[in-house]
């Protein structure tokens, strides 16, 4: 066998078992953190996130920040309804309810 094929079989071999050393490296860290699991430092110890009380306090607050804008949006979208349904009727029928009302509001002065 000539000597640069079997060159090219030993480079494109060791080219695919560390492909796929890293892609099986890639997807058991993407089960871990998918399923709960610590990650790991280069020497197999777990790696937690640091928890102080100034980060916890932040995330109390991010959390009460994020309900408020979330009632807040959802106001808004109840607002943008009403003025889609007043955008999207009958112009006649919009003017008349108006000239209705206005004259309502003469007959009890």
């Amino acid at each position: 066998m000539d000597p640069t094929i079997i060159g090219f079989l030993a480079v494109g071999g060791g080219l695919i078992v560390g492909g796929a050393g890293i892609a099986g490296w890639i997807h058991t860290t993407r089960l871990k953190i998918q399923n709960g699991y610590p990650l790991e430092n280069m020497w197999g110890m777990p790696i937690h996130p640091r928890r102080d009380e100034g980060a916890s306090e932040r995330v109390k607050l991010l959390t009460q920040e994020n309900a408020q804008l979330r009632a807040e949006m959802g106001s808004i979208k109840d607002r943008l309804a009403n003025v889609e349904r007043i955008v999207t009727d009958s112009g006649y029928g919009l003017g008349h309810e108006i000239e209705r009302l206005r004259d309502g509001r003469e007959k009890m002065q």
